[in-house]
């Protein structure tokens, strides 16, 4: 089974949470100052949860998770992989837009979200295809 997390940046740092539509008996939350650290402590907190089923003799859900971003925290999460200057010309989206995004200076608006949405799914399509002779 899929569940989505959904990790965010708030004002004291990051959050990693699953919303309360999954059907799971239990929740999961991890925060953190960083995004990765917000996941790693989510991961943590599904082990814990893991070996406290394993204790009680239950079976644990077979669950995979899906990471569903908010701007700031998916710059602030691939930013050792993609930096504002590559993310800029891949999204056609400012570089010091995307600066003002991830320092929380400013929020992107929904169209802006779908547009780097859009051209990131785009460029993973057209990466997805290269092949090495």
């Amino acid at each position: 089974m899929k569940v989505r997390v959904f990790i965010e940046r708030g004002n004291d740092g990051y959050s990693a949470y699953m919303p309360d539509d999954n059907n799971l008996p239990f929740g999961l939350v991890g925060d953190g100052n960083t995004a990765k650290e917000a996941i790693s402590d989510f991961n943590m907190s599904c082990d814990e949860m893991r070996d406290f089923f394993r204790e009680e003799g239950k079976e644990f859900p077979d669950i995979e998770f899906e990471f569903s971003y908010d701007v700031p925290s998916f710059i602030a999460y691939y930013s050792d992989k993609l930096s504002l200057a590559g993310l800029s010309r891949i999204t056609g989206v400012n570089q010091g837009q995307l600066s003002h995004y991830l320092t929380g200076r400013r929020h992107p608006s929904e169209k802006t979200a779908r547009k780097i949405q859009e051209a990131l799914h785009n460029f993973g399509k057209e990466i997805s295809q290269i092949s090495f002779v």
